[in-house]
């Protein structure tokens, strides 16, 4: 395979969630040779299997992803966590003569693993305790109103309703002065690999919210309540960040007796479309991608012969 100033190649496969990343990796893999690796904070977890839209005991056995199930939900997994994991099995898959190929939604990981993490200042329970007395009083939009001030690309990522995010966010800035996206580009390490970006997405907002509804739908067929409900019969909860996962936190508060049914039913579709939402808001800001309209019956063609092009890795199909 060519290389960009002789760095490997490896792929990013991005997207909103239900956009059709999952199929379209297996599809790459029936026809070069890929190494899959997931890029899903939450599938990372052992028992979030359903509410994550994880592969299933057939799918992982005939298309493997590195990086699912690697933790207990209790044990927190990181960003840096992920950047030290996914590296290594780039190496791994590279040295077996096949391209990485990550596949996911989280772009935060995405983001850490190209450029590493800033060296941001520790926590500060003061600072935090003041901002916690803020928001009590003042509510947790007026926060995230001075954040819009302070750093309005980070308001643009992060929901009005992340208090932890909105939090941490604040504290940074309170403490060094600088706000976190300037952080993140003068702390830019960037991996020496030719990283080559596919996006996709249903050009038609409204196709990308009817996949939504389907797939949220087909998650309560499956049984996601009880999925839940035998994490929260663990004692987790909320406090662990696997638990704030779009739909775990909704059917929480559902089991906590604190919405009915169709409320938390509807927040789930609400939520998930406002995770698609920041996702694509992410993703429509590097220039690198490549995008491609997954409406289109003939996308995965497309895809692979772009990938094709820029690796000179031949279809293996045959």
């Amino acid at each position: 395979m060519s290389n960009k100033g002789n760095k490997p190649a490896a792929i990013f496969l991005m997207g909103p969630t239900a956009a059709g990343k999952t199929g379209l990796a297996m599809y790459l893999a029936d026809h070069i040779p890929v190494g899959l690796i997931s890029v899903d904070s939450g599938q990372v977890y052992r028992g979030m299997d359903i509410g994550t839209a994880k592969l299933s005991f057939e799918e992982m056995k005939d298309y493997p992803h590195a990086l699912i199930d690697i933790r207990d939900v209790s044990e927190p997994y990181s960003a840096d966590d992920f950047r030290s994991d996914a590296l290594s099995m780039m190496d791994k898959y590279q040295n077996q003569g096949r391209i990485p190929l990550l596949v996911g939604g989280t772009m935060f990981y995405f983001r850490t693993l190209q450029y590493g993490l800033p060296d941001l200042p520790s926590a500060n329970e003061k600072v935090r305790e003041k901002l916690l007395a803020e928001a009590e009083i003042n509510g947790w939009q007026s926060l995230h109103d001075r954040l819009a001030k302070i750093d309005p690309a980070s308001a643009k990522r992060i929901n009005p309703n992340d208090k932890q995010r909105i939090q941490r966010a604040l504290e940074i800035f309170q403490l060094s002065g600088i706000n976190p996206t300037k952080h993140a580009q003068t702390a830019r390490r960037e991996i020496p690999w030719n990283i080559i970006k596919i996006g996709i997405w249903p050009s038609d907002r409204h196709v990308l919210h009817k996949r939504i509804e389907q797939r949220l739908a087909l998650m309560f067929d499956q049984g996601f309540i009880d999925e839940v409900k035998k994490l929260k019969n663990r004692g987790l909860d909320d406090s662990l960040p696997a638990m704030r996962a779009v739909g775990y936190r909704q059917v929480l508060e559902y089991l906590d007796g604190k919405c009915s049914y169709d409320e938390m039913r509807m927040r789930c579709i609400y939520s998930t479309r406002q995770l698609a939402k920041r996702q694509l808001t992410w993703l429509r800001n590097d220039s690198q991608i490549k995008w491609f309209d997954s409406m289109n019956e003939d996308f995965p063609e497309k895809v692979l012969e772009f990938v094709q092009k820029k690796t000179s890795v031949h279809d293996s199909a045959c």
